[in-house]
Parts: C-alpha cells; sequence; structure tokens
C-alpha cells in the first residue's frame, strides 16, 4: 500500500482508547458493519467498502477525508449490472490500494463464493471490472492481501467454501495478469481469516482458522516477490521472543513506524466445553528488537471484537465496526499517545463513554461470520461451570427483569458480609455492605472476579440503570436515535435475565461498564440530595 508513515513509534506505556464523538468528523460516518475493509488511498483518504450488517451484504463506499475530518459518499460511475454500480455487496474480501487505485477481489455475498476483479479509480470514483483479463484465481473468502511496492499485490489463503487454500498469487497492476507463485520447502498450513501485511521485502502471515477448524497463532515470512532480488520464493516460520499474541482470526495488524499493531479477533477457550472468545488487546512486534511486547494503555479498551478495521493517521489509529458473535459495531475509537490533545477527553464525559457499543446493532451474522457456521447452545460455558460448581442457575426467562433495593438483595449482603468480615468489621447496616461492595468491584479487575460474584454483580449492574435512567443521566434502554432504523443497545448486558447468559469473555467488558455506572452514581450522589432507589422509575 503506498502511504505516508511518520517516523513515529508506539511509545510503551504512552498509548490510550478514545471514543469517537461526533464533533470529530463533518459528514455521517458508515453504519455498523463487519467483514469490511478500510484502507489508506494516498496520503489523506480512508476508503470503506462492503461488509455485513443484519445479514444484510453491503456495497457501499464511504471516505474519511483525513485532512478535512470529514465523512462522504462519492457518487462512483462505472459499469453497472440490474441497477448496480461496481462490484455486488460482499463481506470478507480483499481490499489492497495501489496509488490512486483501490484493488478488489473475492469476498462472500450470501454464501456465494466470489471470484471477481474491481478496480476503483478514486481520483475520478469510477469502478471498472477486470475480471475479464486472464485467469483469476479460484474464488475465495476471508483471504489476506498487500501491496508488493507500487505495482504489484499480493494475496494469500482462503476459504472457498469446501477447503481451507495456501496458495499464493500475485497481480501486476500494469498488465492486470494474475500469477501463482511456484514455492518450494515447507508452507504455513491452510488457513483462512489470517492478516498478510509487507514488511521490507518480506510478506508477514499471522494467525488465522486452519484446515480442520483450529484457530493458529503463528507467524510466516514469504521471501522472493522481488524480482529484483533474485531470490526463489520460499516459506520462513519465524519465532519470536516476548509475548506473543495468542491465536486469533479476524483480526487487524496495522504498521505503525518500525512496529506492528495487533488488535482483536477472534479465538476459542475453556476446559468443559471450548467456546468463542473475542480479543480486544494490543500487541506490538517490535521490529527493532525483534519480539513480541504487550502494548501497555493507560485506560480501559473498546468492547472486543473480530472482523473490525484498524487504520493508521498519523500518529493515531482509527478503530471501526466488527462482530463480537452477538452484536455488529458501528463505534469509531481512537488509539492516540497519551500527549496527544484528544487524549485528555478519556477523563471527561462519562455519559459519552458510558456507552461503549452505543453504535451497535444486536445481529444474528455468526452464521456468516464464522466459517463452521455452528448454532449455539442455550446455556453458555460459564453457565455449565456454575451449575457444576452448586452456585445459582436460574433458568433464563422471557419475563421482565425483576429488580430489588439493594437492600432487599439477599445474595449481594451475604457477598458483601463476608468481604468485610475479613476486614475484622462486624459491621451488618446495610448501606455500609454496600458500599464496601461496591468499592470492591470499582477496584477489581476482571480475572479476580469469582464465579460466585457475577450474579450480584450483574443485578447490581441493572440496578444502577435504573437508578441513572431516572435521575436522567441515561437514555432508557431501548432508545431509538432518530438518524438511525436501527435500535441501538445502550447496555450491553442490560437484557441479560442471569449471570447464565454471561460468557467468559464478557467479564472485562460487564466490569468496565459497571465502574462507569459507579463513576455517575457517584456524580449523582454528590449534586443532589441522598434518595433511595425508587421500583417506580421502572
Amino acid at each position: 500500500m503506498h502511504m505516508h508513515i511518520e517516523s513515529r513509534t508506539m511509545k510503551e506505556g504512552a498509548m490510550q482508547w478514545v471514543q469517537a464523538v461526533p464533533a470529530d468528523f463533518n459528514g455521517v460516518p458508515p453504519q455498523p458493519r463487519s467483514g469490511h475493509t478500510a484502507v489508506r488511498v494516498g496520503r489523506s483518504m480512508v476508503v470503506v467498502f462492503g461488509g455485513l450488517v443484519d445479514k444484510k451484504f453491503l456495497s457501499d463506499i464511504v471516505v474519511f477525508d483525513t485532512e478535512n475530518n470529514i465523512w462522504f459518499k462519492p457518487e462512483c460511475t462505472g459499469n453497472e449490472s440490474d441497477g448496480q454500480v461496481g462490484p455486488c455487496p460482499r463481506a470478507f474480501h480483499v481490499a489492497v490500494a495501489i496509488d490512486c487505485h483501490m484493488f478488489i477481489f473475492s469476498g462472500r455475498f450470501g454464501r456465494k463464493r466470489l471470484g471477481d476483479f474491481w478496480m476503483l479509480d478514486t481520483d475520478i470514483w469510477q469502478w471498472t471490472e477486470l475480471s475479464g483479463y486472464g485467469d483469476l484465481p479460484p474464488p475465495r473468502d476471508f483471504a489476506a492481501g498487500a501491496a508488493v511496492g507500487n505495482r504489484k499485490i499480493v494475496m494469500h489463503g482462503g476459504w472457498d467454501g469446501t477447503k481451507w487454500l495456501s496458495d499464493v498469487y500475485i497481480l501486476d497492476t500494469m498488465s492486470l495478469e494474475w500469477t501463482q507463485l511456484p514455492i518450494t520447502g515447507s508452507s504455513p498450513p491452510p488457513r483462512c481469516g489470517h492478516t498478510a501485511t509487507m514488511v521490507e521485502k518480506r510478506l508477514l502471515i499471522f494467525g488465522g482458522r486452519g484446515g480442520g477448524g483450529p484457530i493458529m497463532g503463528d507467524l510466516w515470512a514469504l521471501k522472493g516477490l522481488f524480482e529484483e532480488e533474485n531470490e526463489s520464493p520460499a516459506w520462513t516460520q519465524l519465532k519470536l521472543p516476548g509475548q506473543a499474541p495468542a491465536a486469533r482470526c479476524g483480526h487487524t495488524i496495522t504498521y505503525g513506524g518500525t512496529q506492528l499493531l495487533v488488535f482483536g479477533g477472534h479465538g476459542t477457550a475453556g476446559w468443559l466445553t471450548r467456546y468463542d472468545i473475542y480479543y480486544n488487546d494490543c500487541i506490538i512486534l517490535d521490529r527493532a528488537s525483534v519480539q513480541w511486547k504487550r502494548l501497555a494503555v493507560s485506560n480501559e479498551p473498546p468492547p472486543a471484537r473480530a472482523y473490525h478495521s484498524m487504520t493508521r493517521i498519523g500518529s493515531r489509529f482509527l478503530l471501526f465496526g466488527g462482530y463480537d458473535g452477538k452484536s455488529t459495531f458501528g463505534d469509531i475509537w481512537w488509539l492516540v499517545p497519551e500527549d496527544d490533545p484528544m487524549a485528555k477527553r478519556a477523563l471527561l464525559s462519562p455519559r459519552s463513554r458510558l456507552s461503549a457499543v452505543e453504535s451497535t446493532v444486536q445481529t444474528q451474522d455468526s452464521a456468516s461470520v464464522d466459517v463452521k457456521e455452528t448454532k449455539q447452545e442455550h446455556f453458555t460455558p460459564l453457565g455449565e461451570m456454575r451449575m457444576r460448581l452448586g452456585l445459582s442457575t436460574m433458568a433464563a426467562s422471557t419475563a421482565e427483569l425483576n429488580i430489588v433495593d439493594e437492600s432487599s438483595d439477599t445474595e449481594l449482603l451475604a457477598l458483601a458480609s463476608t468481604l468485610v468480615s475479613r476486614d475484622g468489621d462486624k459491621t451488618t447496616e446495610r448501606s455500609i455492605l454496600v458500599k464496601a461492595l461496591r468499592d470492591y468491584w470499582n477496584n477489581s479487575t476482571a480475572v479476580s472476579i469469582r464465579l460466585c460474584e457475577l450474579g450480584p454483580l450483574l443485578r447490581d449492574y441493572h440496578r444502577l440503570i435504573c437508578q441513572l435512567q431516572g435521575h436522567s443521566l441515561l437514555e432508557p434502554v431501548g432508545f431509538h436515535h432518530e438518524s438511525s432504523n436501527s435500535e441501538m443497545q445502550m447496555h450491553r448486558f442490560y437484557h441479560l435475565k442471569n449471570a447464565n447468559q454471561l460468557r467468559m469473555s464478557d467479564i472485562p467488558d460487564l466490569l468496565n461498564e459497571y465502574k462507569q455506572l459507579l463513576y455517575l452514581s457517584s456524580v449523582t450522589s454528590s449534586s443532589e440530595p441522598e434518595q433511595g432507589f425508587d421500583l417506580g422509575l421502572l
């Protein structure tokens, strides 16, 4: 990809997540989606194309002008078929930019894998279909591609509907000819949903889902892509020291100076049964020290996700969209250095920060995102674990949430009593017990939360939301934005009836939202006379 890269790199412990607000942009950002692409074209444009939301495949183009901070939809011309200008709707395709041109290949529409080939000239916003030029690679989705210099594109792997692929194709953008690269020696196992990144003269691929379905975390380098190097194409597996990322697919790798930033993705975990887990960690591959490192971030990250996009703009990274197994995201986040003026916002406006998934559409896209297309069980592995340990496992009900005052939540009070008794305090005053437990949770990390705490924690989460709605600090759950026809889920876990419906990967996000609710509650308590919880607020 031909793009401007600043010399500044990510400094360890000096990055911060900031959720974008409308004032950051002019124009209308893209609607929620996953499986889309967002590529840098030239020095001042990020071009978002395609994706999937609520089982609907998209074909729109939305552009972010980085110099003027404006989103816009260009009026594209070109090849037209059945009223469609440009490529048909798709997701999980390959998009690579060379100069002012964005090339599109492969992807999925419904259950069909695509093999057509398109080019968008962003100078005049004109689509041209190039499928008739020579022999194209076989149709596929979830492949990975990258620019090789300023003339060629390399594509690796994917899924053709029956098997995982490991082939490598080179496109010459001048002659528009595709060539399968002959490779000798060992090769990476076939895979899809991985990333491909050019670093100097090598193509690096990482992760993906492999043959038979396992998620992989291996790193490989391919040489021999530049004719002037006079090297025979060959793969080498790289086993680097440091804190390597967990195995994953659907992640992103973004160039940042001398470092590569890995974010998000989808994997599996569990010891009773295997279940999906989504990531929101940041790991860097430091080319200077040739090792993996955890990027220390000074605040809570966005909700975990996969099949999102992450684009570098100067010293900032722009995260958009994605999917977490339940919801398709439309939120936009910045990852910025701590000395960036935008970083100061992370300490302000708790109301806007509370809705980390404000621009989220509840969907059933899992059948489209996951190659295996499996159905979810009624109980989560976490619920099964609670049942085996003899903890409360009330079945999920379609009835409305039964939210009671904290003074009547016997399980919460019993847990709080255990906590304060460890500190030698024998108090039975309920308000003191509740405060002690909330302070404890406010200072806890996700890994320190015990299974027996999840039920009381989730109920107190529900309770705080209702109290804050009564003070008009929060919109009612299920609030419909006037600018959207989709219901925007304001509180991600409010719809859960009990802790059995939580997944292990939900706990960090639940605790993060709970802490933000506590902050808002403390602001309310300090600015207004103390009031009891009023069930009439429901």
